[in-house]
Parts: C-alpha cells; sequence; structure tokens
C-alpha cells in the first residue's frame, strides 16, 4: 500500500486473511514521525486496525518517534520481537550483570561521540581499550607531540579526566603504545610503525601498531565478557586494517575459549564482517546508536513503550 495511514490502508487491513501480510509505506513521508506527532501515531494505529504491536526494530529503538513510541499508546499490548529480546538480552546483560572480567574496546575518530559510553563503562568495566583516532586526544592530554593526526582540542580537558576517573577507579585503561603512521590520507599513502613518543611532524597516526595489538591480544584473552565499538583504524584502507582485524581475530578466539563478545554495531559490524569472523562472535548487534545509548545505561524510548509483562 503506498501509505501507512488513512481509509486505503484501513480497507486493506480490515480485510486480512489470517496470517497474511500488508506492507505499507515508509513512515518517514510524514514529518510528524520524527517528532513522535500524538495525532500521526493515532492515525497510524486506527489504520492499521491492530490491537497488538511488536516492534523488532532495535535500530530504531533509540528513537522517540510515532511509530515506535506513540502508536503504542492506541495498543492493547506491545510486545519486542525476538531480535529485540536478544539485543536487550546481551547488551544489558553486558551493563547489568556481566561475567567478569568485563572489558570495553572503544574506537572510532572521535571522542565526542564516545565520552558519554567511556564514562558509563569505566563504571562497570574490568579494563578499557582505546583505539582509533580518538587516541591522539588521549596522547594530547598527556603531553606527547601526535604530528598531524586528528586531536579534538576542545576535548583535551575531558580526555584527561577520563584517564584520572579510570585510575580512580582501579580500571585498566590501555592505550596503544605505538601506531602506524601515514604521511598523507590515502590508500596509497607511505606507512611506518613508530613508537607513540616518536610521531614526526606531518605524519599522521591512521591505525594502532604491532605492539599494541599484541598487548591487547593478550590481555582480551583473559577477559570473560567483552564489549566492542568502534574500529582501531582507517580498515578501509588495507594498509592501516590490521589492528581492527587484530581485534576481531582476538575476540573470536576469546568466543573460543568461552568467553561472550559483543560487537556493539556501527563500523565495528562491517570490519568483523569484513574479516569472516561474523559467526565467531557471540552477539553482533544491529544498532549502532541504540547499542551506544543502552552501553551508557539510558532508557530507549522504543523498549519504554512497550508493555510491562
Amino acid at each position: 500500500i503506498d501509505d501507512c495511514l488513512g481509509d486505503k490502508v484501513k480497507a486493506a487491513t480490515a480485510d486480512m486473511a489470517a496470517g497474511g501480510v500488508t506492507l505499507l509505506e515508509n513512515v518517514r513521508f510524514y514529518g510528524g514521525e520524527t517528532k513522535n506527532d500524538p495525532e500521526l501515531a493515532k492515525a497510524m494505529a486506527e489504520a492499521s486496525n491492530a490491537k497488538l504491536y511488536v516492534n523488532d526494530a532495535f535500530g530504531t529503538a533509540h528513537r522517540a518517534h510515532a511509530s515506535t513510541a506513540g502508536v503504542c499508546a492506541h495498543m492493547d499490548l506491545c510486545a519486542g520481537g525476538f531480535l529485540m529480546d536478544k539485543e536487550l538480552q546481551y547488551l544489558q546483560g553486558a551493563v547489568e550483570a556481566p561475567e567478569k572480567p568485563l572489558a570495553a574496546v572503544i574506537g572510532g575518530a572521535k571522542v565526542s561521540t564516545k565520552v558519554p559510553v567511556i564514562e558509563s563503562l569505566l563504571d562497570k568495566c574490568d579494563s578499557v581499550f582505546i583505539g582509533g583516532g580518538m587516541i591522539f586526544t588521549f596522547y594530547k592530554a598527556l603531553g606527547k607531540d601526535v604530528g598531524a593526526s586528528m586531536v579534538e582540542e576542545d576535548l583535551i580537558p575531558m580526555a584527561a579526566e577520563l584517564m584520572k576517573k579510570a585510575e580512580a577507579k582501579g580500571v585498566k585503561f590501555f592505550l596503544p603504545s605505538d601506531v602506524i603512521i601515514a604521511d598523507k590520507f590515502a590508500e596509497d599513502a607511505e606507512a611506518k610503525n613508530v613508537s607513540v613518543d616518536d610521531i614526526p611532524d606531518g605524519w599522521m597516526g591512521l591505525d594502532i601498531g604491532s605492539e599494541s595489538m599484541a598487548t591487547f591480544s593478550s590481555e582480551l584473552k583473559k577477559c570473560k565478557t567483552v564489549v566492542w565499538n568502534g574500529p582501531m583504524g582507517v580498515f578501509e584502507f588495507e594498509k592501516f586494517a590490521k589492528g581492527t582485524f587484530g581485534v576481531a581475530d582476538a575476540l573470536a578466539a576469546a568466543t573460543d575459549a568461552g568467553a561472550i563478545t559483543i560487537i556493539g554495531g556501527g563500523d565495528s559490524v562491517a570490519a568483523v564482517e569484513l574479516a569472516g569472523l561474523g559467526p565467531k562472535m557471540s552477539h553482533i548487534s544491529t544498532g549502532g546508536g541504540a547499542s551506544l545509548e543502552l552501553l551508557e545505561g539510558k532508557v530507549l524510548p522504543g523498549v519504554a513503550a512497550l508493555s510491562d509483562l
């Protein structure tokens, strides 16, 4: 049906046979969807002729939208699907009742996108491993020269504060001891493996180094639960993919040894699949933003709207 509300939809859903399926148009064509417009939610509910609602879209559960939250007010019963249930079991389990030791591997380009989840995990983890472009903001906080590497200058104090918090809480906070540097941001760049204390001017770090990868791998083998969100480097370029794929290998080995390994959405999922190690992980989340917010301890609107059975 080329709409998701109105008389045409109401007639089609009223005429459905038992076990039938009616596919409706994308709800995003209505501006009120992302605003959780109560009138739009009511109209969608009425057009559906439904009394029961099932949300299996974990990747949208962190959004309070008309189709994920508002519509639930007009249903007799709202439930999560099997995927939603699995996501909550793994991700909430990692936050609320993990098998210890618990480790978090956090990567990606920017500290700014990961500060809340790092802060939250410092209260729960035994160890935290940091990789990706964000490491250079931490190095600047430690007074190191980082060449032309990306740094979020305004977050240098926050990086220093996170390291202090980890120390105060007794959480092992692992930063790479060496990095793969490049003379330019390109696949054909010249690459070198150097200590983090020897990054020359004009060069930028694009991956964690071999020594760091060996340390990360050794330490991760000691953990019973590992949550990974964010790549260790620019894995889209082959020269700078070893760190990310190395973490994937380490987690696959940890899974084989009985650990619970959770891939928290986004680029980490793409990296694991590219490495061909998806089946080796305990759980691969389908939600990037949703998994991050759940790991931060936030209540997801799409989950809160479900019936409390």
